[in-house]
């Protein structure tokens, strides 16, 4: 069984039942296997074996195929291998708003093409959802919920939940309605089961509703959904005519999506880049960031040279160059960090800025005060001069304060201007910084420089 097996039991197995032709044995191993979990055998299966794998699939399992496979290549070769008339099939069987992100990219033609032979009401539904701008809540929000009249009796709303209970994604909430389809209310589940079967539903609904604009942005939409814990949210239009509802797991896919793309941007990758990527494509989606920073580091070059007569006299301080350069960039990337995370998860007003800004002021000076003193102590018992300790441990307090201020202003000064802070990267922090810090450094030991050792 399935079950017992582990990954690559799994594989060797369904590759055996492909090469004989056992259908059965092949159906009883996928039956037991989560939709992603097929998902990574067909992606790991050689391609040899990936035609008949698609073959023995049934309609169903193939649309959850295809809406866990995560690169949109896999995805269109599957449909492609299907032909049009079975993956009309599959494809009116898949969720509406994962059909029109994966049609979102493709020419006009081939969209109509993919479409053609799918049910009328299922092609108009995902037009529908290709009209409104990419992430947003109208793109990413399902027509698959239930909604119910204000003057439905509970029987009547329980009804139509055993009527609809197979087509609904989710069955927590249903959506109250007036005569011109604006939403009114909500009322849960469990409302329903402790009601009275005659009761109206507009008695037992909640009217103090959160509902979405179809236009807002999908991360505005996260952060209601993690802020009162839904599992899904309303979508209206300016009219307040309900059109959708978003739901956690689409949820969840925009947050690690949204986290991916931040990541990229602090690492200065620019666009995704993962195991499977090619190295001259890696190379060149790394480069115009890493030649950006060559060049703006040829200034800590220059800081050095202009000090070379304080460097020859005091060869110690090349030990410690690296130390402050790097920590200084550490402490900055790590505000950043903090900074962007935080603008992701809260609106912040001028008064929360000043409060962080502070925070992290009194942050650096605190790593600041704790790291000069062990430093300038090391620094004192390895070369026996307390002029170095102190040259040492001051320049590296004020460029850890500096440091710290950079990686938090930085970010919430492009915000303001409505830049993605994610661009303030961490490599840009660190070039910025290592130039601050080494002028401090040098600065400071050419002044102490008749007192150095």
């Amino acid at each position: 069984m399935a079950l017992s097996m582990n990954e690559n039991e799994v594989m060797v197995a369904l590759i055996q039942s492909l090469k004989e032709g056992k259908k059965s044995s092949f159906q009883t191993i996928v039956d037991e296997l989560q939709p992603y979990d097929i998902a990574q055998q067909y992606v790991q299966l050689p391609r040899k074996h990936k035609n008949k794998f698609i073959l023995y699939l049934s309609i169903e399992q193939l649309s959850e195929l295809i809406q866990e496979l995560e690169e949109k290549e896999d995805q269109l070769d599957v449909i492609h291998k299907l032909g049009i008339e079975k993956s009309s099939k599959v494809l009116d069987l898949m969720e509406n708003d994962d059909l029109a992100t994966l049609l979102s990219d493709l020419e006009p033609e081939k969209i109509e093409e993919l479409l053609s032979e799918m049910k009328q009401e299922e092609i108009d539904v995902v037009q529908n959802l290709m009209n409104y701008p990419p992430e947003t809540a109208g793109r990413i929000m399902t027509n698959r919920y239930v909604w119910i009249p204000k003057t439905y009796t509970v029987r009547e709303a329980v009804d139509k939940i055993k009527h609809f209970a197979e087509l609904a994604e989710y069955l927590n909430y249903l959506y109250v309605i007036d005569e011109e389809k604006k939403l009114v209310g909500v009322v849960s589940y469990k409302d329903l089961l402790l009601a009275d079967l005659q009761d109206k539903v507009e008695d037992i609904m909640f009217t103090r509703l959160v509902m979405v604009n179809a236009q807002i942005d999908q991360e505005e939409v996260a952060k209601l959904i993690s802020r009162y814990d839904f599992v899904s949210i309303p979508v209206v239009e300016e009219d307040q005519r309900l059109v959708g509802v978003v739901t956690v797991d689409d949820m969840m896919d925009v947050v690690i999506r949204e986290a991916n793309e931040d990541i990229e941007k602090l690492s200065a990758t620019g666009k995704a880049i993962d195991f499977n990527t090619k190295p001259l494509v890696a190379a060149y989606r790394r480069l115009p960031w890493l030649i950006l920073l060559l060049l703006i580091g040829l200034v800590s070059g220059s800081i050095i040279s202009g000090f070379e007569e304080t460097l020859d006299q005091v060869v110690a301080l090349a030990f410690f160059m690296p130390m402050i350069a790097g920590m200084t960039g550490n402490t900055g990337t790590q505000s950043l960090a903090v900074v962007v995370r935080g603008l992701i998860t809260n609106d912040l007003n001028f008064k929360q800025v000043i409060r962080l800004v502070l925070r992290e002021l009194w942050v650096g000076i605190i790593i600041g005060i704790v790291c000069a003193i062990l430093i300038a102590v090391i620094a004192y018992f390895w070369q026996g001069d307390m002029t170095l300790g102190f040259v040492v441990g001051t320049s590296l307090l004020l460029t850890l304060i500096i440091g710290t201020l950079a990686g938090t202003i930085i970010p919430l000064i492009l915000y303001k201007f409505n830049v993605d802070p994610a661009v303030a990267s961490g490599p840009l922090i660190t070039t910025i910084n290592d130039i601050i810090s080494l002028f401090i450094y040098f600065g400071l030991a050419t002044i102490f420089l008749t007192q150095l050792t």
